[in-house]
C-alpha cells in the first residue's frame, strides 16, 4: 500500500515508517495525522512484522501542528460538534501507535516538537542523535498539551521533569533527555537509524507473541488511568484557544518579545 505522507520500507520481520514530508519539517496537520492512523492500523493484520521503526525524512524528527495547514480554516467554520470531533484525529493517531502489537522504536534526530513529541513518547523506545532536542510549546501559544500526550511524557520523566517539559515549553537536549529517561540511547549524529534498526532486529529474533503480550501488559500497567483522566483534553486545548492569552500570543507568535499573559 501507499501513501502520500508516509514510506514504508520492509527488511525481514522489520519495517520502517518514515514521515515523508522533510520540505514542511514533517508538521502534522489533520491530512498527516489521518495517514499516520491509517499506517499504524494497518498492522493488526500483518502477522510477518515484529519490530516497527519510526523515523522522520529531512532535518527534524517532527516539528509538531502544522500552523499552515491550509485546510485549518475551513475546519475552523464548522460547527463546534463537528469541531470536537476532529480535534479528536491527534488522540486516534497516538492511540493506533499505542495499540499496535509490534515492538515500536523512534529513530529521532533534529526537533521533535508537540505533537512530534507525543508521537515519540507513544513508541515503546527512543534513539536520539547527539544534536537532537523535545520541546512542548503549546503553553507559548496559550493553549494546553492534548491527544493524551501529557500522560505518555509523565510516565517516561516522571511529574516534575513533565511538569518542566510541558509548562516552561522550552527546548531540551539530548544529554538531557538521556538523563530524565526520555531517550533510552543517544548515538552520534547520523547514526539513530542504524542503531534503531540494529535494535529492532535484536528484537524480532525474540519469540514474538510472549514478547507483545509482555509490551501490552507493560503498557496497561502503566496507562490505566490515562483515558480515563485525560479523555476530554481536546475540550480543554478548545477551551484554552478561546481566551485572551491565546489570541495574545498568537499576535506575538512571529515577533520578538514575549505576549503578556493576564490569565483571562
Amino acid at each position: 500500500m501507499s501513501y502520500r505522507y508516509f514510506k514504508v520500507d520492509r527488511d525481514g520481520h522489520v519495517a520502517t515508517v518514515s514521515f515523508n514530508r522533510p520540505e514542511k519539517m514533517n508538521a502534522l496537520s489533520f491530512e498527516v495525522l489521518e495517514e499516520l492512523e491509517e499506517v499504524a492500523s494497518s498492522f493488526r493484520t500483518d502477522g510477518d512484522t515484529r519490530v516497527v521503526v519510526l523515523r522522520g525524512e529531512g532535518r527534524h524528527f517532527s516539528s509538531g501542528a502544522d500552523l499552515k495547514d491550509p485546510k485549518a480554516a475551513q475546519r475552523a467554520a464548522l460547527p463546534l460538534v463537528v469541531r470536537r470531533r476532529n480535534l479528536r484525529v491527534g488522540q486516534r493517531a497516538l492511540r493506533a501507535l499505542l495499540e499496535m502489537d509490534q515492538i515500536t522504536i523512534a529513530a529521532m534526530q533534529g526537533g521533535a516538537l508537540g505533537g512530534g513529541a507525543c508521537i515519540a513518547t507513544a513508541v515503546d523506545f527512543r534513539i536520539g542523535s547527539e544534536s537532537c532536542w523535545v520541546c512542548y510549546p503549546e503553553i507559548n501559544l496559550g493553549i494546553n498539551l492534548q491527544w493524551v500526550g501529557l500522560p505518555l511524557c509523565v510516565h517516561l520523566v516522571g511529574p516534575s521533569r513533565a511538569k518542566r517539559l510541558v509548562i516552561l515549553g522550552q527546548r531540551e537536549n539530548a544529554q538531557t533527555l538521556l538523563d530524565w529517561g526520555f531517550l533510552d540511547e543517544v548515538v552520534a549524529d547520523g547514526q539513530e537509524l542504524e542503531r534503531a534498526l540494529e535494535l529492532a532486529h535484536e528484537y524480532a529474533r525474540q519469540p514474538p507473541i510472549p514478547a507483545q503480550m509482555i509490551k501490552r501488559s507493560v503498557n496497561k500497567l502503566v496507562g490505566a488511568l490515562d483515558e480515563a483522566i485525560m479523555h476530554m483534553d481536546f475540550d480543554q486545548w478548545q477551551l484554552a484557544a478561546l481566551t485572551e492569552d491565546a489570541a495574545e500570543a498568537r499576535e506575538h507568535i512571529w515577533e520578538e518579545g514575549k505576549p503578556l499573559f493576564k490569565g483571562d
